[in-house]
């Protein structure tokens, strides 16, 4: 079937992929935006698979202020050659990680970051919770597998959805994947620091910062 422009430009746009690819995958989908944004993320996971093992040394440190300058997020995401690393895509991607981390405060980057003992925490205090509300023990087991996908879509940056996808399909790990796709490179997260004025301090360090103040 012949594609119009405008649904080739509407899938690029959503997905960042090159435009003969979101014809291509417009065409097999019949003109379907959900189907071929489907099959364009199928196909950039699969990319990114083979491209997962591949060195990624180069990349830069993207940074956003929130407005009031009270919490802000530095950010160091790679990739395999300075030449990507330049380009302004890759740049906007750096800052719009760091834009979520400063959103969301994501405890890790990926599942797979996820600590055993806070995974075991967070499992017990699940069962818990279903066991008390009168579910027999294998329905609360069940439960507390679906929970779990919650949990990791709250605390791991890779698993949360992306602020800016206003249709709210899009996580950070599709992101992330087509943009690998379209650069033909592997592109990951590697670390992020994120501060909070105030954050961690405790009421009586903060007194004691204030009452030395002055003082030589």
């Amino acid at each position: 079937m012949a594609v119009p422009s405008e649904l080739v430009k509407r899938l690029r746009e959503t997905t960042g992929a090159p435009m003969m690819e979101c014809k291509k995958a417009l065409e097999e989908a019949n003109g379907d935006l959900d189907s071929a944004f489907t099959i364009l993320r199928k196909r950039g996971q699969a990319s990114a698979e083979k491209k997962a093992g591949r060195v990624a040394a180069e990349g830069l440190v993207g940074c956003y202020i929130h407005p009031g300058s009270r919490i802000g997020v530095i950010v160091e995401v790679n990739c395999e050659t300075d030449f990507v690393a330049r380009t302004d895509e890759f740049q906007q991607l750096a800052h719009d990680l760091a834009m979520q981390i400063c959103a969301t405060a994501p405890r890790f980057i990926r599942k797979e970051d996820v600590t055993a003992d806070v995974l075991e925490r967070e499992k017990a205090i699940l069962r818990e919770q279903a066991i008390d509300s009168g579910k027999p023990e294998k329905v609360a087991e069940a439960m507390v597998a679906g929970r779990l996908a919650k949990f990791f879509e709250e605390s791991c940056l890779y698993e949360q959805h992306f602020i800016k996808d206003m249709a709210g399909t899009l996580t950070v790990r599709d992101l992330i994947t087509s943009k690998i796709a379209k650069f033909g490179e592997n592109i990951a997260v590697r670390r992020y620091s994120r501060f909070k004025v105030g954050e961690g301090i405790s009421k009586s360090a903060s007194e004691s910062v204030s009452r030395d103040v002055g003082k030589p």
